[in-house]
């Protein structure tokens, strides 16, 4: 490489100003008609030339290698029938053939598996950046050309680009699509998933039409089955049936031949919210704490809420007009008999039975929960007496039996080995105080009560006596306080209390909150498929914890304790999917990643997002079932694929590039020469006007 370069010794302007006078001097002369006008013109030039300090610069070059990159996709689409084979004896062949190619370079680049799906196009546009544009003969992907990041694509590349498409031309494969799918629905109520089940590829003959056996299934219960059409979008109702996590699993029968049936299923998870929790709060005697409940509940914006006070039963007379006792009579077969069910919960805060609710009404309300009501009993000392609910027929799904007997002495609520475990009393503020004592102030006034075997007491008052108690009937739950005194926390007494928090777990409790279940396993999800396990128990031990994967195979993982009544473990899944959980009877479903895997929601080969790519960087697109192209060498601006006799070809382009690793500079004359030449052209030009001097 060989070029001049200039070190003036005087600023540009200078020698620009020396050159024009010498033009002007010459042009004089001219007009003079002086012979030597061309000579001193040329003097002047030389000067200002030599000024200028005209220098070769002469550099030393050395070639470089040509860089080829290949990308190897190993995403897990890439794993399909045939696919793997045939991509290591594409990439075996190529890089052979481009290892002992002279002067070339070859740059590895595989692709795996990603949360976002296959980042190919991502890949590309890296690994080129990466290289100089300069030495870039070519870029060779083998892939199935599904990429799911098309947008990352350069638009142009300096050299070709090649795409070896895996698979087969009669590959074909059908999928379950879901088009939409609702995040929340209401407990009991209708929601929609819109849905298609669709083939792709080369169908076979007779396939195309017709139905498919779709099967639905909610929590991993027994399935059901119904008909479908091919290629439809269609609506599937489904119907949440509690609050927290539901999970839906939709699957299509696999069919022979098909590529893979791991796009066949879809899990999706709907969480289910209450549209709002109704509850009945009737009041029987007056007393400091009545409008406790009541505050509670109205506090709570997500709760509907009836009140009734009883002020006056029906045999007692006392001269009040019934006007000025109530604004409306008090509903009772409505509320009892015709909408009962409409309720979430039921609570009596000192309610005796005072003959306003017949017993048929009573046997309603244990019907109620038998099949899966709340109800909640405050009690007080009317508990005790012949009045006690206990003696109604409501007293068969009461967690307890009074003893007749009311305890009027202080006392501080103290939790259980029971209470420390269960959700509704575990870890209430101020109740792991030092030494164990809790840090709450006394109450003064308890019934004393019998607890039934099954039932769970949470809360003991005075002498150890079951102060809250807990159960289950059936489907229902029934919760009893037996003492009116919780009020004297919300005042302040002695320090308080954690009133409102007590009070609105043990509502929540029995209106089956799935955070104060007490037999539950939660799953937390965070970056992706890491998932904390979280084991609330009542026993003394929990797990293993078998989780069974999408693919059938099982695992165990150990749980750790982490509290009373808490166990925890973290895990990782292996792959996206419907996972199922069992930990002795307690069985759950966990779905992780999108409703099916991003890598098999298009499985059929194609190229068509890489085709603007390789057009217009004049490559090729070749299927690897007819064969690994051959590889040549092709000069820019040529074809650089094609099909021949042996079958397909790719090229890449050498060029030729290098990289100057010595430099020398040298004047084009030495200064003497300059000044030789400078001073032969002005005595040249004496001379021809000397002659003109002496003809004359």
């Amino acid at each position: 490489m060989t070029a001049i370069r200039f070190d003036p010794a005087l600023p540009w302007w200078a020698i620009g100003a020396l050159a024009v006078l010498a033009l002007l001097v010459a042009a004089f002369a001219l007009w003079r008609g002086l012979r030597g006008w061309a000579w001193r013109g040329l003097a002047g030039l030389a000067a200002a030339l030599a000024l200028a300090g005209p220098a070769l610069e002469i550099g030393t070059r050395a070639g470089l290698s040509d860089i080829v990159i290949l990308l190897d996709d190993r995403s897990a689409s890439q794993e399909l029938p045939e696919r793997a084979a045939q991509s290591d004896a594409a990439v075996e062949r190529l890089s052979a053939q481009l290892t002992a190619l002279p002067n070339t370079e070859l740059r590895r680049v595989t692709v795996g598996d990603d949360p976002d799906g296959t980042l190919l196009a991502t890949a590309i546009s890296r690994a080129a950046a990466a290289e100089p544009e300069a030495r870039l003969a070519g870029i060779i992907a083998v892939t199935d050309g599904r990429i799911h990041d098309p947008a990352m694509l350069p638009a142009d590349l300096p050299a070709p680009v090649h795409v070896l498409l895996t698979g087969r031309s009669q590959d074909w494969d059908r999928r379950l699509v879901i088009e939409e799918a609702p995040a929340f629905g209401l407990i009991d109520q209708e929601v929609t998933i819109r849905l298609r089940v669709e083939d792709q590829g080369a169908l076979p003959d007779g396939l195309s039409q017709g139905s498919v056996n779709l099967r639905l299934s909610v929590d991993g219960e027994e399935a059901q089955s119904v008909a479908v059409p091919l290629n439809t979008s269609l609506d599937l109702p489904v119907i949440p049936s509690h609050a927290g996590q539901n999970v839906v699993q939709i699957a299509v029968d696999p069919v022979l031949g098909e590529l893979t049936d791991r796009n066949n299923a879809a899990a999706i998870s709907i969480n289910g919210v209450r549209d709002r929790l109704r509850v009945l709060l009737v009041s029987g005697e007056p007393h400091a704490g009545e409008r406790t409940w009541r505050n509670l509940l109205k506090s709570d914006a997500a709760v509907d809420l009836i009140h009734f006070t009883i002020l006056r039963p029906p045999d007692k007379s006392d001269g009040v007009p019934v006007s000025e006792l109530s604004l409306i009579a008090f509903p009772t077969r409505e509320l009892f008999l015709e909408r009962i069910d409409d309720f979430d919960l039921i609570i009596f805060d000192r309610y005796s039975v005072q003959g306003i609710l017949p017993a048929e009404y009573y046997m309603n309300i244990v019907r109620y929960v038998r099949e899966g009501g709340a109800v909640l009993v405050s009690a007080g000392p009317e508990m005790a007496s012949v009045e006690s609910l206990n003696l109604s027929p409501l007293g068969e799904i009461l967690p307890a039996r009074p003893t007749g007997r009311v305890v009027t002495q202080p006392f501080l609520p103290r939790l259980t080995e029971d209470g420390q475990r269960h959700p509704v009393t575990a870890a209430l503020p101020g109740g792991g105080g030092q030494d164990g004592v809790p840090e709450w102030g006394r109450w003064l006034r308890m019934t004393e009560v019998m607890p039934d075997p099954q039932a769970q007491v949470a809360l003991t008052g005075a002498d150890d006596l079951p102060l809250l108690i807990l159960d289950r009937v059936d489907d229902g739950r029934v919760a009893l306080l037996t003492s009116d005194q919780v009020w004297l926390w919300g005042r302040g007494f002695e320090g308080g209390g954690p009133q409102l928090e007590l009070l609105r777990r043990i509502a929540h409790w029995s209106m089956k909150e799935p955070e104060l279940e007490e037999e539950t396993l939660i799953s937390d999800i965070s970056d992706g498929l890491s998932v904390r396990f979280t084991r609330r128990t009542m026993g003394d031990g929990a797990g293993p914890l078998v989780i069974t994967r999408p693919d059938g195979s099982t695992e165990e993982v150990p749980l750790i304790p982490d509290g009373p009544g808490r166990f925890i473990a973290d895990w990782t899944a292996p792959e996206p999917g419907l996972y199922r959980l069992q930990d002795g009877n307690l069985r759950r479903v966990l779905a992780l990643g999108p409703s099916a895997p991003r890598e098999f929601e298009q499985t059929v080969a194609d190229a068509a997002l890489l085709a603007p790519l390789v057009e217009a960087t004049g490559g090729g697109i070749h299927r690897l079932s007819d064969g690994v192209p051959d590889l040549r060498q092709t000069r820019a601006g040529r074809a650089a694929s094609g099909t021949g006799l042996g079958g397909g070809w790719i090229g890449i382009t050498p060029r030729e590039a290098a990289t100057v690793t010595g430099l020398e500079r040298r004047p084009v004359l030495p200064g003497w020469a300059w000044l030789a030449l400078v001073a032969g052209l002005i005595l040249t030009g004496w001379l021809a006007e000397g002659r003109r001097g002496r003809a004359v």
